[in-house]
């Protein structure tokens, strides 16, 4: 037996426990703190998440000896919290109740999510709860809950929490999609500078003539400083470009992130990182950035650079773009320029309309938080049926 130091929901307390005790039994059989609930027992579904040292952990495989000296903070030590007090409404207004019994443990979880996300993205809330199982498949109503009191707090103008050490949302062990954070500690500081070095020396070498190259246009109803505030916006222009999503930004001119593919039932995920350049005076910029599909095992790096021109005395821009690309692995056999440059130009296309809906405000805000899905099967049917029109056009003609 071992007696061990704790501080549980503010009390210090010292448990005599055996080696083999996970900490969710000493709160739940010696503390009477049941809030804390026992699910699966082996890690999975979250129902035991508590706070441990500030930082969502699974009770049920902690054990208790090694916790000693931290600080745990239950469901029940959140009675006076105000951002859980603010997901409890939040939960019942948009029906995130069901039997309840995952709740603590989302409430852990969400807590985390809503003190670090610095705005309300889906995608991340939805990483962040994904070592949280409902059995009742109430998850909707739960996304939905989180993300609003983020958004609320923002509103009233209170910032995401930055820092406490940590790189990545979730509770601990579960080991989910990073999303990194600017952090304050020394040695995390040490490390996310070292992340930023290692990015941009990866995107230095790729500062390089591409392999392939070719020129395209479109342009936007709107004025040329409208257009260069929402180039400055990288999130919400990420979200213009269908299938792109950024995961993290190292530094103010560096992002990590991926663009997803559908091929039928098969999805492809480029994951990587770029660097974006601005040029505010002449109107213009350039991006180089580099990612792989790990199941194809093919890779891809480029660059493109734009100049934006008012035309129709400024009421409109006109978007010149010079498109770079390296395509190597088993995508690059099938990847003719021909059938990439009119890939290209309807991608492209598709991104000019959208960033129109944003700057006009018919690009909900629903819509935006969402990254679009890339379906290349049905790109690949409209630039087929584009060069069967040419080819019944010339036929015409003959």
């Amino acid at each position: 037996m071992n007696k061990i130091q704790l501080t549980v929901n503010g009390s210090a307390i010292e448990p005599t426990v055996e080696p083999r005790t996970h900490l969710a039994d000493v709160l739940r059989d010696q503390l009477d703190l049941t809030g804390t609930h026992l699910g699966c027992e082996h890690g999975v579904c979250g129902a035991c998440t508590l706070l441990l040292d500030g930082a969502p952990a699974r009770s049920c495989i902690t054990l208790a000896v090694a916790c000693a000296g931290a600080a745990v903070t239950t469901i029940e030590g959140l009675d006076e919290d105000e951002i859980a007090a603010e997901l409890r409404v939040a939960f019942t207004r948009e029906h995130a109740l069901q039997c309840g019994y995952c709740t603590p443990g989302m409430i852990m979880s969400a807590r985390d999510l809503v003190l670090r996300l610095d705005h309300a993205d889906e995608h991340a809330i939805r990483v962040g709860l994904s070592g949280n199982l409902c059995r009742c498949t109430g998850y909707a109503g739960i996304v939905r809950a989180v993300g609003a009191v983020i958004e609320a707090r923002r509103q009233r103008g209170i910032a995401a929490v930055i820092g406490a050490g940590r790189s990545s949302l979730g509770p601990v062990g579960s080991h989910p999609v990073a999303i990194p954070t600017t952090v304050s500690s020394p040695q995390a500081k040490h490390e996310m500078a070292a992340k930023q070095s290692a990015v941009a020396g990866m995107l230095d070498i790729l500062d390089a003539p591409p392999t392939r190259s070719f020129d395209a246009s479109l342009t936007v109803n709107a004025a040329p400083a409208e257009v260069l505030a929402l180039f400055a916006d990288v999130r919400t222009l990420a979200a213009c470009f269908p299938g792109a999503s950024i995961t993290g930004m190292p530094a103010a001119d560096l992002i990590e992130g991926e663009l997803r593919i559908a091929l039928g039932p098969l999805a492809a995920v480029f994951r990587g990182a770029a660097r974006i350049e601005r040029n505010d005076v002449s109107l213009s910029g350039r991006l180089i950035g580099t990612g792989r599909d790990r199941l194809s095992r093919s890779s891809t790096s480029g660059q493109i650079s734009w100049r934006m021109a008012p035309i129709d005395e400024g009421r409109r821009t006109r978007l010149a773009l010079t498109i770079g690309y390296s395509l190597t692995g088993p995508l690059a056999q099938i990847a003719r320029d021909g059938l990439v440059r009119d890939l290209a130009s309807r991608l492209t296309t598709t991104f000019g309309q959208n960033c129109e809906r944003y700057l006009n405000g018919t690009l909900s805000a629903a819509e935006n938080a969402e990254p679009q899905r890339l379906n290349a099967v049905r790109l690949l049917l409209d630039v087929a049926l584009s060069h069967l029109s040419a080819l019944a056009r010339g036929t015409r003609r003959q």
